[in-house]
């Protein structure tokens, strides 16, 4: 038996019902690396060949110019918009194009950028792609900063106080649980005057922080009320669309 033939006889007994032959790395530094790196030896020791696995990396000018290690890793590579990762990385149209004109079968996203994105398993799943990851809805509800505190605090847990203190979930009938956009907008600070108030209320010293943002981007901590204005701005300016959230 050949090896691609062993490798889809694993996916087939595995349960598995589509076998992956192709993958876009839709990240960058260490996270690619290490995936890949992990990819090619499961490869290469369970069937003999770590190259029964396409791989497709995306890359900045900035990693060009860098000759970052993930472009040697991986098969080949795809320019994307430099700067912000919301320009790149962190972009649910640019990683879904790539992953459309690669033709690939699956992405893999990493951890931060667009990792936590709902958006991005329900687009790749509309294009017939496979999503490496929880489901969207799973991300959302326990991926999402916000919405798993809103669910932490109506099981019970001790959380720090934030901008949601105080809004409740009830599971349905089934035992399932779902944040409505009404509670979920119940948490969310949507203005740098509604940052204060609620920095006020509080107390400092306060994170504010963006629910879609990682890797440290989109978090800034301010000890006092002169701070929270520009701040706010600086964390909606870095994740561009995330809702915001304050808390302690």
């Amino acid at each position: 038996m050949t090896a691609a033939a062993e490798y889809e006889a694993y996916v087939r007994d595995a349960g598995g019902e589509r076998c992956i032959r192709s993958i876009l790395v839709a990240n960058n530094g260490m996270a690619a690396s290490k995936f890949i790196m992990s990819i090619r030896n499961w490869l290469f020791e369970r069937f003999g060949d770590a190259s029964l696995i396409r791989i497709v990396s995306m890359a900045t000018s900035e990693d060009i110019r860098a000759n970052a290690m993930h472009l040697h890793h991986a098969d080949s590579f795809v320019e994307v918009p430099a700067g912000a990762n919301f320009n790149n990385y962190a972009n649910v149209e640019v990683i879904v194009r790539l992953a459309r004109e690669n033709r690939v079968d699956a992405v893999w996203p990493g951890w931060g950028h667009a990792s936590e994105n709902p958006a991005l398993p329900q687009a790749l799943e509309a294009n017939g792609i496979t999503f490496v990851g929880p489901t969207d809805k799973a991300m959302f509800l326990l991926g999402d900063k916000i919405a798993s505190t809103i669910i932490a605090e109506s099981a019970g847990v001790p959380c720090v106080s934030w901008s949601g203190t105080g809004v409740r979930v009830e599971p349905d009938a089934s035992g399932h649980v779902t944040v409505p956009d009404d509670k979920f907008a119940e948490a969310c600070v949507t203005s740098a005057e509604q940052a204060v108030e609620v920095a006020e209320r509080v107390g400092y010293p306060i994170m504010i922080k963006a629910s879609e943002g990682g890797g440290g981007k989109g978090v800034r901590m301010a000890t006092k009320k002169e701070q929270i204005a520009p701040m706010y701005q600086a964390v909606c300016d870095e994740v561009k669309g995330s809702p915001v959230f304050l808390m302690r």
